[in-house]
């Protein structure tokens, strides 16, 4: 690992290569053309243009946002997956370490992560952690989100990417997660089977068509559903309602068997976000938020607190996440509470 202060902003490509050159252990996101022209190195990417940086929301075409991790190339190792071969990132994982993985949207890869990592075996063992890869939104479906194995330069549209470290002895990997939203107190909805595109459900025991539901019942659906997962608020986004065809779309997985509430009503988004982010650890060595965070608050141009990175098209905490914000810290064992994970 080099010596001194790590990287963690806006560079321009040429003091990004010279980074890389260096030796250093990053991730970096940013447009296809910019990543491309990045040197072979110990790192990790895929392209997004959203940012939230030290100065405020921002998204750009001429820099790249590169985090440098605090780890040595020598304990590193980085690994395209299929999306048939993605349960083998839980056995590939180091037994002291984290796994940092990028993966493309709407992807084979995404697919399969977001609807089956739950399930893997093991997958809530080993610290995972990463972000889907994006696009301009204005052009989403005409421009095909990537990730980048930084070592072979290999630039991929259906595969995801992950940066294996090991942590010497005394250090540990920590995953948290910022959700600024609670349940509410409304209908409790469940689903008979896990889906990305839902038609049926039962609202209260009844059942219901979903889209119907949330139409006449006037939803915001810039709020997400909520569901306790073994004691953690997860959140699940829509991501359209299609009224005439009876189908609701969202960007993670609803789950059979868990029972689901509309989020509590938000009055000001972009002060709750930043509340729920003040409260997160001052060290994390690498951050991301949720591109629907910085579309919903208006974060462009404001400081939302010391948590920078890229506002991702969904954040990696073991599982898919939708609305939260999910940092990595390295910590001493010594440290009270201190365990491999969350």
């Amino acid at each position: 690992m080099r010596s001194g202060i790590l990287a963690n902003g806006l560079f321009t490509v040429e003091d990004a290569s010279s980074l890389i050159a260096s030796g250093a252990v990053a991730v970096v996101a940013g447009t296809a053309p910019l990543l491309r022209r990045l040197p072979a190195g110990t790192w990790v990417g895929g392209t997004m243009r959203y940012f939230m940086t030290a100065d405020g929301g921002s998204q750009t075409t001429d820099r790249v946002f590169v985090t440098e991790l605090p780890v040595d190339a020598a304990d590193v190792r980085i690994r395209s997956y299929r999306a048939t071969e993605l349960h083998e990132v839980v056995t590939d994982a180091p037994s002291n370490g984290f796994s940092f993985m990028v993966i493309p949207a709407e992807s084979p890869a995404h697919l399969e992560y977001a609807a089956r990592a739950p399930y893997y075996p093991g997958i809530f063992r080993t610290p995972i952690v990463g972000w889907i890869a994006g696009v301009n939104l204005h052009r989403l479906g005409h421009v095909v989100p990537r990730s980048m194995h930084g070592l072979d330069r290999r630039m991929a549209t259906d595969t995801a990417v992950v940066l294996h470290a090991s942590l010497p002895p005394g250090k540990v990997a920590h995953i948290d997660i910022v959700n600024m939203f609670k349940a509410g107190n409304g209908d409790v909805i469940t689903f008979p089977s896990d889906t990305l595109a839902a038609r049926d459900c039962r609202v209260n025991g009844e059942p219901r068509n979903l889209a119907q539901y949330v139409t006449e019942s006037g939803i915001d659906t810039r709020l997400p559903l909520v569901a306790d997962y073994a004691g953690i608020d997860v959140n699940t986004s829509f991501q359209g309602v299609d009224a005439a065809k009876g189908i609701v779309t969202f960007y993670a997985p609803v789950f059979h068997g868990i029972e689901y509430r509309l989020a509590e009503p938000v009055d000001d988004y972009a002060a709750r976000f930043a509340a729920a982010v003040a409260g997160a650890g001052v060290e994390a060595a690498f951050a991301c938020s949720c591109i629907l965070n910085y579309v919903y608050g208006g974060l462009e141009g404001r400081k939302i607190g010391h948590l920078t990175g890229p506002m991702t098209f969904g954040e990696i905490a073991y599982q898919l996440l939708n609305q939260t914000a999910v940092y990595l810290s390295i910590v001493d064992a010594s440290e009270p509470g201190a365990r491999q994970g969350a």
